[in-house]
């Protein structure tokens, strides 16, 4: 083998295709006896694959040049060759090992983001149009009132979501929200808000009111006996009676000729209570006699502003963009002329309607693509044209039932802009598709909105925007949030049967509510009821326990190296429960964003942790601190993702008022612990010395003093005092719990003693 690999390539080819091995080794050693092989040896791979193929050196003694030739390979890579097919290069040309073949492990698949697709009622793989970049629209509020819960449901909702997909897949999140000021609810509630305080400023007479009540009550009551939906039929019987029940002891005033103050305190909870019964009724007298746009202005103003700082205690993340339609408007014109122009549209009567037939009919679309069940339902049609666009002459200027506005001929008593059709406003369902088009184009990737809104709003704007834009691809993935029910019932702002937001925020935390939210599937019904909100205290309480504790043992003074401490089989057991919760976690939020799941899986990483520490401080000795840090770090980030962690804490929930800048815990703490290790010494001579009085002293300070400060100080035996800082209010409520449990105990036990007693004296004689 002197000389290159190469030249020798061709007869190695030749020898190692024989398949008989004595055969194979007779080759090998008449093509040797033409080389040398010690002196100037090069190695070759053609040596390495002949070598390898040998079981052993030749038996027979006449095979001398394969026999030397073996003992030198064998020298040279280190022992005898190994049974099996050849490998690769073993040795380099100067004789050395070299490294062996390298193979990479199999690895799992990784699991894929699926989110329910409402277009095809499934869960889709998600995959954005552009790389890494989500764009995403979502309907925002009409603002005529006050932000309620099942506003809060769409909007913690669609944050969580927004959250998960940028601080969890890191997507780029694109997140436009639009403001709905024009819409026949703000047209109505303005102008009647408007008559009401006009007829209010006149300040009417008793007998004056009691006649006026009187008369707005008749075409209530027939608007009463037309209502055939049970729900609405009982809010105006309420409604009805609340007024009669308020107009009685006006009424008896004035029989009894009372004057003054007596009869004006009557007259202003008549107006209070009549306020809605006579806003309808002073509408339909002078509703066409009102002509300042700004009065259309002003409501949506004041309730978009009172919106934005609901969503902000509620710790909901701004949108990047924001439009209001009344700031669209050219644009929203722009875009029903060219629907007009490509025939999806026509021009009656003033106002433009979308031809959905001829847009059903038109190869490459479809109407009704989200609930085509729904396409013909004239009730929900009529409700998403609005109250003052269902008149019969409206419904007469259409040329199929099925058609929608999408510029509306303004009334008397409506605001209106020029246009080529003539002074008009706005469809409803055209608002969303002009803005969302404008910035976000032919297709985006994400549109977001309640469920309620499936048909016929965001069907008409999945239809009109691609008649614009001549396409089927709108939208990517429609994403609907589910309704929201109060103890059971439906909640509905028309109903009166809702709850503000600002109301739920004066009983729970904006932190109680999104865990709440957490709780849920985002995309199912949610019950707002006293037992979820429950659960979610309960939820926070469990967590909560878990950071102190886990703070509490941060604080041990310790040297550096010392916190590594050597790990047990507890520890590794604890450590494999922890990445299999973290893998549970990633697959939870993969299927849907299913955080239910996520908060299940915390749940038990953290009882598996309370289990550990319960178990090393048994046996007198301390949890390991890293480990245990560790994995307080990962919930505090998955909480933070969820956006249920308001402030910035680099562990477990803040302590202190929201937005300040002060840590209270690392200000405070310090001398906390200072107090701590002082009574804890003051205790301890207290009982060395037997002075009861002292440590019931003690006892009132852990008791009754610190706990109005939102300090707990836990005492266990034979271990420190741990110290917590707590809400107060959580602790104070504890502290009630506790008084009425020992009540509860000892009525018990009296109870018990007057049993006793009483069959003591049946028995005795």
């Amino acid at each position: 083998m002197a000389g290159s690999s190469t030249e020798q390539a061709p007869d190695y080819r030749a020898i190692l295709g024989i398949s008989d091995e004595a055969a194979r080794v007779r080759a090998l050693d008449a093509h040797l006896s033409t080389r040398s092989y010690v002196r100037g040896f090069a190695l070759s791979q053609a040596d390495v694959d002949a070598f390898r193929q040998l079981s052993g050196p030749p038996a027979d003694p006449q095979l001398f040049h394969v026999a030397r030739w073996f003992r030198h390979m064998a020298a040279i890579l280190g022992g005898p060759p190994a049974t099996g097919p050849p490998c690769g290069l073993q040795a380099t040309g100067r004789g050395r090992r070299a490294q062996p073949a390298w193979s990479p492990p199999a690895g799992s698949e990784p699991c894929q983001l699926r989110l329910y697709n409402s277009l095809t009622r499934r869960k889709d793989v998600f995959v954005p149009q552009d790389g890494r970049r989500v764009t995403w629209y979502c309907c925002g509020p009409t603002v005529y009132d006050a932000s309620h819960m099942g506003h809060a449901r769409s909007y913690i909702s669609f944050d969580i979501l927004r959250r998960v997909l940028r601080d969890y897949f890191k997507f780029d999140v694109f997140y436009c929200m639009n403001i709905t000021d024009i819409d026949d609810k703000i047209i109505k509630r303005a102008r009647q808000n408007y008559l009401f305080e006009r007829y209010r400023g006149t300040q009417p007479q008793a007998a004056q009111l009691l006649e006026d009540v009187r008369a707005a009550l008749q075409p209530f009551s027939a608007k009463l006996q037309e209502t055939t939906d049970p729900d609405k039929r009982q809010m105006l019987e309420r409604l009805q009676c609340a007024v009669v029940q308020a107009a009685e002891p006006l009424e008896g005033a004035l029989r009894a000729g009372l004057a003054g103050q007596e009869l004006d305190v009557r007259v202003q909870a008549l107006l209070e209570e009549a306020k809605d019964v006579l806003s309808d009724w002073l509408d339909s007298l002078h509703g066409s006699e009102v002509t300042d746009n700004s009065i259309f202005s002003e409501l949506p103003k004041f309730w978009e502003a009172e919106f934005h700082k609901d969503m902000e205690a509620l710790n909901v993340l701004p949108p990047d963009v924001l439009t209001r339609v009344s700031e669209y408007v050219p644009e929203i014109v722009d875009f029903v002329q060219k629907i007009v122009d490509n025939g999806y549209g026509y021009a009656s009567n003033g106002s433009v309607y979308f031809d959905t037939v001829k847009f059903a009919n038109s190869e490459g679309h479809s109407y009704g693509k989200l609930v085509p069940e729904a396409v013909g339902d004239q009730k929900a049609l009529h409700e998403g044209e609005g109250d003052l666009s269902v008149s019969a002459e409206r419904l007469s200027e259409k040329r199929s039932p099925s058609d929608f506005a999408l510029w509306k001929a303004s009334k008397p008593g409506e605001p209106s802009w020029p246009c080529p059709w003539g002074k008009g406003r706005p469809g409803w369902h055209i608002e969303c598709s002009a803005m969302a088009g404008t910035l976000l184009g032919a297709s985006m990737d994400i549109h977001g909105g309640g469920f309620d809104l499936r048909f016929p709003h965001h069907d008409n704007e999945l239809a009109q925007s691609e008649a614009y834009f001549e396409n089927d691809c709108w939208v990517r993935y429609f994403l609907h949030t589910g309704h929201l029910t109060i103890a059971g019932c439906k909640m509905s702002k028309s109903l009166k049967n809702f709850i503000t937001i600002k109301d739920a925020l004066r009983k729970h935390s904006a932190r109680q509510l999104r865990l709440a939210f957490l709780m849920h599937s985002w995309k199912d019904t949610l019950d707002y009821s006293a037992n979820t909100m429950e659960s979610a205290l309960q939820y926070e309480r469990l967590l909560n326990e878990f950071f102190l504790n886990v703070k509490d043992l941060l604080r041990a003074p310790v040297e550096v190296a010392a916190q590594f401490e050597k790990w047990e089989d507890e520890e590794t057991e604890l450590n494999k429960s922890f990445y299999k919760k973290k893998a549970a976690v990633h697959q939870a939020l993969c299927d849907n964003i299913d955080t239910r799941t996520v908060l299940e899986e915390m749940r038990a990483l953290v009882g598996q942790c309370n289990l550990y520490m319960a178990a090393r401080k048994a046996a007198r000795r301390r949890p390991h601190r890293v480990l245990l840090e560790s994995i307080a770090h990962y919930l505090t980030h998955m909480l933070k993702i969820f956006g249920a962690i308001e402030e910035e804490s680099s562990l477990g929930f803040p302590i202190g008022r929201a937005g300040t800048s002060l840590n209270l815990e690392s200000t405070v703490m310090p001398y906390l612990q200072v107090l701590s290790e002082f009574r804890e010494g003051v205790r301890r001579i207290a009982r060395e010395h037997r002075v009861p009085e002292v440590l019931q002293l003690s006892d009132a300070l852990r008791d009754d003093v610190l706990p109005e400060l939102g300090v707990r100080l836990e005492d266990h035996e034979g271990l420190p005092t741990v110290v917590k800082l707590v809400d107060r209010d959580t602790l104070l409520r504890e502290k009630e719990e506790k008084k009425r449990a020992e009540e509860e105990k000892r009525r018990k036990k009296e109870e018990a003693a007057r049993k006793r007693q009483e069959q003591e004296d049946i028995v005795r004689p």
